[in-house]
């Protein structure tokens, strides 16, 4: 890539949560960047402030269906008119249990049709493709904490296994692109994130607890709460997927190393009771805690070995988890009164 030519850079699912905050960033970094979403749980508010933007470009498109590249371009005068792409970063997928639950084949479908549609666009623009996995290949784990080389514990019939096979097969395809084709691949294992423009009804612990709070009812907590999860903010989640992204490999490295897999997680483990005390203190709220049965399948502790990431990318995460909460608190008291007025 000539070194005076702007980089372009693609993204599946870049409405989402994690998605919208790559936007951000990639456009502080000098990408023109093409914003793919279908809005199934995407949200159109995440990426509205960057719609007049000279560099972003938002299409509505399922990748399910075929990419091409000339006609996602067409009739626009953003960036660089050459139908051309550099980075293409896979991020499309419903991702918490209630919307992969609600939205099972298409989940499968995005895993594996929208994966194969990503890589084929890369192959074809001999880009650079980051897939965004998730610690859930993991399944319910023996290892604790978890490094890349782990092979997982996932039932493929249980009621989670739509989103875990999917990304398990995700990662599978996208080895296979670099063993066959010499693409250039990174997949990014990414843990339990949260920061500002989650969902409030995504129900995960973070937005569940939060807006549980801020409304004064009880939270909820499955089991005993024994159960561990380890939290990491969204900008340390952001800054080392930038860092995959752009890590530049030796042909050495290429020679020794398999498909480049990383966990990007905070390695701090805590136990979902203690989440729900902490959330309870970071919003002032009065709200009491109850408990429910377990979840089938629901993971009893997840934790990154990050040492890979130390080593390879000099990232580790920096915002220190009551920080995080407590930064994140304002935007769900917003997002809780809006969602009342509705």
């Amino acid at each position: 890539m000539a070194e005076d030519r702007q980089r372009r850079t693609l993204i599946t699912g870049g409405s989402g949560f994690l998605g919208s905050h790559l936007c951000d960033r990639l456009l502080a970094e000098g990408h023109q960047v093409l914003c793919l979403d279908n809005l199934i749980t995407g949200v159109s508010t995440n990426v509205d402030h960057l719609l007049e933007h000279p560099d972003f470009i938002f299409r509505s498109h399922d990748v399910t269906e075929p990419i091409y590249l000339r006609d996602l371009l067409a009739g626009s005068t953003t960036g660089p008119a050459d139908p051309r792409v550099d980075y293409v970063l896979h991020f499309a997928s419903p991702a918490s249990p209630k919307a992969y639950m609600r939205h099972p084949i298409h989940t499968l479908k995005v895993g594996a049709l929208g994966t194969h549609n990503a890589l084929g666009l890369a192959k074809a623009h001999d880009a650079t493709f980051l897939l965004a996995s998730s610690s859930e290949v993991y399944g319910d784990p023996e290892v604790n904490p978890q490094p890349e080389s782990y092979s997982g514990n996932v039932s493929p019939i249980g009621p989670r296994s739509v989103y875990d096979e999917a990304k398990r097969f995700a990662e599978a395809m996208t080895s296979a692109y670099y063993h066959t084709h010499g693409l250039d691949v990174r997949i990014a294992r990414i843990f339990n994130t949260y920061g500002p423009r989650m969902r409030v009804d995504d129900g995960r612990a973070v937005p569940t607890f939060m807006t549980q709070a801020i409304g004064g009812e009880p939270l909820t907590v499955y089991g005993d709460g024994s159960q561990t999860r380890s939290l990491c903010y969204v900008d340390d989640t952001v800054e080392g997927i930038f860092r995959l992204l752009t890590h530049g490999r030796s042909k050495d490295q290429e020679a020794e190393d398999d498909a480049l897999v990383v966990n990007i997680g905070n390695p701090q483990e805590v136990t979902v009771l203690k989440i729900a005390e902490e959330v309870i203190s970071a919003t002032g709220s009065i709200s009491s805690i109850t408990f429910s049965p377990l979840p089938v399948d629901d993971p009893k502790t997840r934790r990154p070995d990050i040492s890979l990431a130390r080593r390879l990318l000099g990232w580790e995460p920096r915002i220190g988890r009551l920080d995080g909460l407590k930064r994140v608190a304002p935007y769900f008291q917003e997002a809780v009164r809006a969602a009342v007025k509705t």
